[in-house]
């Protein structure tokens, strides 16, 4: 069931629709790293903590040449309320029938209060500039997480730059 890319595959590519409705694929960001964060639902409490902790540290992801994207299965609509709301500045993408949440494995069965259902599983992937997976977080608490990408990216991009 679980078909989450692994560090060194390649990212699976993707074509969805952003907050504006304008369609984004992964190739568009070729030769950059992106930050592709799943999560379950815009306005619910650690879904609202992980897009601001990522809209705060946006300049310094941006600095690294890294681009953020959030995906979840609201509309475009909600994620443009959800954006003005908060005043978010990172670019979120709607997956409403949930095709690349499957896609990336993070579509999985989850339990809440006695209760079974399909659901996001709050993952993180980490795709280089070359378009391989360079680190996953699955099953993400939201309390430091953006920092811990941060973290990540800015080790990677220091042995990138050691090596070239």
């Amino acid at each position: 069931m679980s078909n989450i890319p692994q560090v060194g595959q390649p990212a699976p590519n993707f074509s969805i629709p952003d907050q504006n409705g304008n369609t984004v694929s992964l190739a568009d960001f070729s030769g950059q790293w992106v930050i592709l964060y799943f999560y379950p639902k815009d306005n619910t409490p650690g879904c609202t903590t992980e897009a601001k902790d990522f809209t705060e540290l946006n300049q310094n992801f941006s600095a690294l040449g890294a681009k953020i994207l959030g995906v979840s299965p609201d509309s475009s609509q909600t994620h443009c309320k959800f954006i003005a709301k908060h005043n978010l500045t990172i670019t979120l993408l709607s997956d409403p029938e949930h095709e690349l949440a499957e896609t990336y494995g993070i579509w999985q069965l989850k339990k809440f209060m006695g209760k079974e259902y399909m659901g996001v599983v709050r993952s993180t992937f980490l795709i280089a500039p070359d378009g391989k997976i360079a680190y996953t977080w699955p099953n993400v608490k939201v309390k430091a997480h953006a920092q811990q990408v941060l973290t990540k990216l800015q080790e990677l991009t220091a042995i990138s730059s050691a090596s070239s």
